[in-house]
């Protein structure tokens, strides 16, 4: 049994989240080396491969939030909460998170109102004509990955003892659950 504290058809969908943004960061570098290589190589770029890898790189942007809203990985700096009661940093930690979601709900709330935007006005790259809703589309729908991802660590710091800070970063057990 891992020690992540969240119920397991919750971890499940964090690992699909995880999965998501994985392969979306993968199919950018592709792309991206694959147009290197045609452009210096052959003198043949792929067309629209600029447009499509900031749009993608977009996407993975968001659905990577989403990871690091459930998992709590990012760069952050403690000294203040360190400075305080283990009482204190859990009640500093709800408001931190509780920012973060607002944050995230506002972003969400307007990359939605772009989706509509590039709907209606027909943007599309410049070479292929591909229009750019889809990927808005998608990059809203890892904001919402992210929300729920913010929620479930909100929820998971106000039902525990602690600030959940001894679950931050990858665990070596998880990996090794995951494995089998």
């Amino acid at each position: 049994m891992d020690s992540s504290p969240a119920p397991r058809p919750v971890r499940r969908v964090i690992r699909f989240i995880e999965r998501i943004a994985g392969v979306i960061l993968g199919l950018v570098t592709i792309l991206i080396v694959a147009s290197a290589i045609g452009r210096y190589g052959f003198a043949r770029p792929i067309p629209d491969a600029f447009d499509v890898s900031r749009l993608m790189l977009g996407i993975a942007i968001a659905w990577g939030m989403a990871s690091v809203g459930y998992h709590g990985s990012h760069i952050k700096v403690d000294l203040l909460a360190q400075a305080l009661r283990p009482a204190a940093r859990k009640w500093l930690n709800l408001f931190a998170w509780a920012v973060l979601f607002a944050f995230t709900a506002v972003m969400t709330w307007k990359i939605f109102g772009r989706v509509m935007s590039t709907m209606g006005g027909g943007d599309s790259t410049m070479d292929l004509r591909l229009p750019h809703w889809p990927f808005f589309l998608a990059i809203w729908a890892g904001l919402i990955a992210a929300l729920f991802a913010i929620a479930v660590r909100i929820w998971l710091i106000a039902r525990s003892n602690s600030d959940l800070g001894e679950f931050d970063g990858i665990d070596e057990k998880l990996i090794k659950d995951q494995k089998k």
